[in-house]
């Protein structure tokens, strides 16, 4: 049983990388098949996948083409009740899908004023009042999570979907070095530290642009290794 996972490019699409951990991390098959996001051939790539039109987009063992992330993520739980997925316990598990839920719909000034990069640290990164109150939100959705937690470093102990969909709120953090609390910024270097996610780093950091997208003009800083 092996999925087809379609992605756009691993520096900058955060959608793709979600896709990619929630197969990966739970270390369940799949193959990688890459969708010219920045090449102008995305719209041909994705033409067998209709009526998918994003990345990432799921391919199951029997044809099946799932597109949306919440819906893949809800599909590979269904399909693999034992590989821990989402959090165990009830209260956890639904409060789990919250902050999912929360993310896939929400978030909009951060994700539009820094657009996820794998490539360094922009320094000097002005916050304006939008992306300070989605911050502010993120954190606190985060605290609130800390209340089911068991052991482990995770949001909810142990790795679980929850960690997949914020792990690209991580890089934004890390990548435009944004204010937040030691706690919030230890569980990002516990993110972007993570075996899979510097793979995917590593992956993406094989392909050179120029220009270079989503182009700041601020001064530039070491990825943290």
């Amino acid at each position: 049983m092996t999925y087809d996972l379609y992605i756009g490019d691993r520096t900058f699409s955060s959608w793709s990388l979600r896709g990619w951990l929630m197969l990966e991390k739970f270390g369940l098959p799949h193959r990688t098949h890459m969708i010219g996001l920045y090449s102008g051939t995305m719209a041909e790539d994705m033409a067998p996948l209709a009526p998918a039109r994003l990345v990432p987009a799921l391919k199951l063992p029997d044809g099946t083409v799932v597109g949306e992330s919440l819906a893949m993520a809800e599909t590979l739980a269904e399909r693999h009740p034992d590989a821990g997925l989402w959090p165990e316990a009830p209260a956890a598990r639904a409060t789990a899908r919250w902050l999912c839920a929360e993310m896939v719909g929400g978030f909009t000034a951060l994700r539009s004023a820094c657009p996820m990069q794998l490539s360094h640290v922009n320094q000097g990164f002005a916050v304006a009042e939008d992306v300070q109150r989605d911050l502010d939100r993120i954190e606190t959705l985060w605290a609130h999570a800390a209340k089911f937690k068991t052991d482990g470093p995770w949001l909810f102990g142990a790795y679980s979907l929850a960690d997949v969909f914020y792990a690209p709120v991580c890089a934004r953090m890390v990548g435009y070095d944004l204010p937040v609390s030691e706690a919030t910024r230890s569980y990002c270097m516990t993110t972007i530290t993570d075996a899979a996610f510097q793979t995917w780093r590593a992956e993406g950091q094989k392909v050179t642009y120029d220009p270079f997208p989503y182009d700041m003009g601020l001064p530039q800083g070491p990825w943290p290794a």
